[in-house]
This record gives structure tokens, sequence and C-alpha cells, in this order.
């Protein structure tokens, strides 16, 4: 547990596991994987336990994965939200966006004050048709394709996402469907966190030199899809009337509660590109990930479809079907214990402090393993299986607030949680209600980094029923 101040606290002091192969002035660096770094974290805890620690050319990274110390730097009075690689790198994109904004940059809090009404669960009904909408249109789209036909699960979920993300936040459609390539800005932004994702661990001379070509690519994917927004909304200002009460249309029209100020146009932008990011990859993350456990499991299937023909026997799903659907959101949360899309996140200590008996100074930061805090023995010992029934009521851990934190912690927590929640429970109840999901007997689940998880290389058939 966190005591701070009982003894003099000297970080110099605290002796933690790390790999073996330490190197005099490089450290850890022969353990350090960039592309997969949040796997081999999960990994590297299985291997040195709850708490152990990397240094690299003398920066000491410490990770925590067990409840207690997860816990003990979750707590708000001693720990803070602290922007960590490559989410700092983040903000060359999104700017002060509420993701990317630092806690002590104002306009997080405005923006944080005018939109947090548009994002709890009773808001959920203005955005259900869009989303039962837009789920229609990738049916139709994987029904013209074929049941011969092998989808790229992750490409299609990422163009349902962004239709969605595109519809409620500003009133645009990509027509994402319109073409088997994804959208432009698909591939931009894709490219633009891959990009983030490596580099954040480089070096200015080697992005200057050997990756010149990329980083001039990340430039132009920056400029574009920044410019892309600023049309949006500069279009919205000249016609008021085109906005619908979307996300837009809140955030041009309302004030700050506190200071009486609107946002500034840079801002809105940052937080729609924040929204086509962080918003629209998540999510999108998450569908293929439940996409692929479920054509493994027909069970599973076969008790989502008895559920929905329950909750819904006319066969539409309406808004208030969609909380009734209890064990398909528990196939989501389950998606979200194995394969937390946004995979840790790092805390900055306040204070002088100490995390099970460890001393911390005031300024030092930990990164928390979500991959193997949702993994961990309290899960039971068959932690590492999917099993949506981990959820029911009576069987979910005593201490499932310290276990499960697949949205972060604290005020900084995503602020899109209920609408993620919505938009994939419409998606997974409306797929598997048309479609048998054939697997690829080939594959192997491998996971792509590019800030957020996807799995890499999924294909499935998928026939109507």
């Amino acid at each position: 547990m966190t005591t701070p101040h009982e003894s003099a606290i000297k970080s110099a002091d605290r002796v933690l596991p790390h790999p073996p192969r330490r190197l005099p002035l490089l450290g850890d660096i022969l353990d350090l994987h960039v592309t997969e770094s949040s796997q081999w974290a999960m990994r590297d805890a299985q291997r040195y336990g709850t708490m152990f620690e990397r240094n690299v050319l003398g920066t000491r990274v410490t990770y925590v994965s067990g409840p207690e110390e997860v816990a003990a730097v979750n707590d708000e009075k001693v720990w803070t939200r602290m922007l960590g690689v490559p989410l700092r790198d983040l903000r060359s994109v999104a700017g002060d966006g509420l993701f990317t904004a630092h806690n002590s940059e104002p306009s997080w809090a405005a923006a944080h004050a005018i939109l947090a009404p548009a994002f709890t669960q009773s808001s959920m009904r203005r955005y259900h048709d869009s989303m039962i909408a837009k789920t229609a249109l990738c049916i139709d789209y994987w029904t013209a394709a074929g049941p011969d036909a092998w989808l790229n699960i992750p490409a299609d979920t990422n163009k349902l996402t962004l239709e969605i993300i595109g519809d409620v936040a500003f009133g645009h459609s990509f027509q994402s469907f319109d073409d088997v390539a994804p959208h432009e800005l698909i591939v931009r932004i894709s490219r633009m966190l891959k990009y983030i994702n490596r580099a954040a661990y480089s070096h200015p001379a080697l992005e200057a030199t050997v990756f010149r070509r990329a980083r001039n690519q990340h430039r132009d994917d920056t400029a574009e899809a920044r410019g892309l927004v600023d049309d949006i909304v500069r279009a919205r200002r000249v016609d008021s009337t085109a906005g619908r009460g979307d996300l837009l249309d809140l955030m041009l029209s309302t004030a700050d509660p506190a200071t009486g100020e609107r946002l500034a146009d840079d801002n809105i932008r940052n937080q729609i590109l924040t929204f086509l990011v962080a918003g629209q990859e998540t999510s999108a993350g998450v569908l293929a990930f439940a996409l692929h456990f479920l054509s493994l499991r027909p069970d599973m299937v076969e008790r989502m479809r008895a559920e929905f023909a329950d909750v819904c026997p006319t066969g539409d799903l309406q808004f208030e079907d969609v909380g009734r659907l209890r064990y398909t959101r528990r196939v989501v949360d389950e998606t979200l214990r194995l394969w937390p899309v946004a995979p840790g996140y790092f805390r900055k200590a306040r204070q002088d402090t100490r995390v099970a008996g460890h001393p911390f100074e005031k300024g030092e930061w930990v990164f928390v393993v979500l991959l193997q805090l949702h993994r961990h023995a309290d899960w039971g010992q068959n932690s590492d299986e999917f099993d949506p029934d981990r959820f029911e009521r009576g069987r979910v851990p005593r201490n499932l607030a310290d276990l499960y934190k697949p949205f972060g912690t604290g005020m900084r927590a995503c602020i899109g949680r209920q609408f993620a929640y919505h938009e994939i429970v419409v998606a997974l109840a409306m797929v598997v209600r048309v479609f048998d999901l054939t697997p690829d007997p080939g594959y192997t689940l491998q996971v792509e980094e590019t800030i957020t998880l996807k799995p890499r290389g999924l294909r499935l058939q998928v026939s109507p029923r």
C-alpha cells in the first residue's frame, strides 16, 4: 500500500527485479522491444513479478501489474496521469484534445465540461439510430462480398467505426463501404499511429536520416488529416443549419460553464481528431478481437442469438433493448479484459511516496501493464482463456475495481466509455444475428501495436444464416 513520508524517500534505494542482461551505461536496451512494447511488458511481468523495472540509457521505467500496486498508483491524492511515450508524441496529431492534453491545460477542462454530457448513457439515445444504420451498411457490404470471400476484419471494423463517429461527431459520411480499399483518412491515421508508436523510442538524428522518408510521410499525413477536419469545421460555421445537434454543433455553440468562453477552432479540430484516432481506432479493435473469439466459439454465438431473439422478438433492436443484451455485453467486457485496446497508462507521483514498500520520489512515474493486470491470478486459473461468463454477477472478483481498467482511471478516464459500449454491443448483436462466422483454419492470433491494439491479419468468412 502507499504510505507517503513514512521515512526519507530516496528512489536510489529502490531495488526491483529487471531483465538479466543489463549493460553498463546502456542498461536494459537489449530487452527493449519498440514495436510490441506492451506485449513484452506483459511477458516480463510474468517473469519478474507485479513490479519490475527497465533502465534504458539511464532512464528508469517501472512497470506495475498487480491489483495492490495498481490501486496504489491510481490514488489520485498521491499520483496523477502522465502523458508518456508514445502518447506524448500523439500531440503532433491531436494537440490538446481530450486524450492528449496535459492536466494543466485549461482547454482540457473546458472541452471536458462541454462534451461530457454528450457521452452519458442517456445521450446514447441520440446516436442509436446512426449506429444501427451504419452497422446495416457493413452487413450489406459483407453480404455483397459473398460467403466465399475472406474479409479483412480489422479494415472493415475500422470502416464501420469511422462511419459511426463521422456521422455522430460532425454529420459527415466518408462513404467507406463504397470501395473495397480503406478510406484515405483511415490509411493516413493508421500510418500516423504506426509511425508514432515506433518513432517515440527513436532519436531525432535517426528520424532525420534513416527514417527521413517515413518522418516526411508522417508530417504530410498529419497536415492532410488536419486540413480535412478544418474544412469540415469551416463548412459548418458557414452553414449552421447543416448540423443536427451533433458533437460539432455542441462544440461550436456551447460555452464552458466555468469561464463562459467557447472552444477555439484549433481545439475543436483537435477534439475531432481525438475522436477519429482514439474513439474510432479503439472501438474497431474491440470489434475485431470480439469477432475473432466468436468465430472460434459457435456456442457463444448461439447464446447471443438466443438472447437477441428473447430481447427483440420483432428483430428490431431498439435503444432500450441494448442494456438488456447482458450476455453480449459480457462478451465485450471479456474481450476488453484479454485485449484492452489501450493496453496501459502512465502515472506520475505528486509527492514522495511508497508503493509496495518501494520508494518513489515526487515526479517519478510508472507504467500500468493492463495486459497483465487483466490476467492476474485473481481472475482465476484460466485467466488466459476467453470466458464471458466470468463477468456474471456471482463470478466477478471481489476486487474488480482494481483488476479491470480498460478505460483508464481517475478524472482522465475515457470520456467515451458509454458510447463505445453501445456501438460495440449494437454491432456485435446485429452481425451475429445475420451471419455465421468461419475462421481461417491456419490463423493464430497475432496482435499489432499502433498505440492501440488490433488483430494482425485477421480474416473471416461470413455466411448469411
